[in-house]
């Protein structure tokens, strides 16, 4: 892990999605720790509320913005509000996402829809209305992806093409971007200590389940932590990964080398 010490995001300025949970909150509190000025948003405001403090007494600044990143009117929202407030931006990460379970055969349109509404373009529209800044900064994002946008597994069919798509748009706007002076890069973890299951359908007796058999389809022999992926992508957005861009990394206890089981 870096020394925290070092404050690597000193009054640097950055978005954070899907930060009441998992590795969105990972995130934007490690960068806070690091000195920050970190927007964080999600859709439950009193998770926000008591995050933007603890992001404060970590040394950092936060603007909480409780919202639903799938509507453009607050999409355009946030960036706004992060640039008026703290002068500009450095950093996006794109950390808010959604799983649905089904197949070819019993996922609806409907489903399809709302899948990419959330993991796919809502971050295309963020990244978007964030370029101009970043530009202005040599700035970096980072965009939450999956091992499932790498490996292919049965039973998650909207979320596997989702999270595809995302790396491909990494990908290609890295391109883009390069010789802007703007890094785009993602995280890839496998299963992973969040929310993430649960709101996506599971109960708890079935996410129980289903941490115990992870444990035997990661080589690892364990999920991961959240703070596991936010030190990952601290370090992509960093000037430390400056040699870095358009790269999709598994953070994933080895679940990429492995059939589906």
């Amino acid at each position: 892990m870096p020394d925290r010490a070092q404050k690597r995001f000193q009054n640097r300025v950055a978005i954070v999605t899907g930060a009441s949970s998992g590795i969105g909150r990972a995130t934007a509190l490690a960068l806070g720790g690091e000195g920050a000025k970190v927007t964080v948003t999600a859709r439950r405001p009193e998770r926000l509320g008591a995050l933007a403090r603890e992001i404060e007494m970590a040394g950092g600044a936060a603007l909480p913005l409780a919202g639903d990143v799938t509507e453009a009117d607050f999409r355009s929202r946030v960036v706004e509000e992060t640039v008026e407030r703290f002068g500009g931006l450095d950093h996006l990460v794109n950390s808010a996402g959604v799983i649905a379970f089904g197949t070819i055969e019993n996922t609806g349109l409907d489903a399809w829809q709302r899948m990419f509404a959330l993991n796919v373009e809502a971050v295309f529209d963020l990244m978007r209305l964030s370029v101009p800044h970043l530009l202005e900064r040599k700035g970096s994002i980072v965009n939450v992806s999956s091992v499932n946008g790498i490996r292919s597994f049965p039973g998650v069919l909207a979320y596997n093409s989702s999270k595809s798509a995302l790396d491909q748009l990494t990908r290609c706007s890295a391109l883009e971007l390069a010789a802007k002076g703007v890094r785009v890069n993602s995280v890839n973890p496998g299963v992973t200590r969040t929310e993430l299951h649960l709101a996506g359908g599971l109960d708890d007796d079935r996410y129980a389940a289903f941490v115990e058999h992870s444990k035997t389809t990661h080589p690892i022999g364990r999920i991961g932590k959240p703070e596991e992926v936010a030190d990952l992508a601290l370090f992509l957005l960093s000037d430390d990964a400056g040699f870095c861009t358009g790269v999709t990394i598994p953070v994933d206890g080895g679940r990429h080398l492995t059939c589906a089981r």
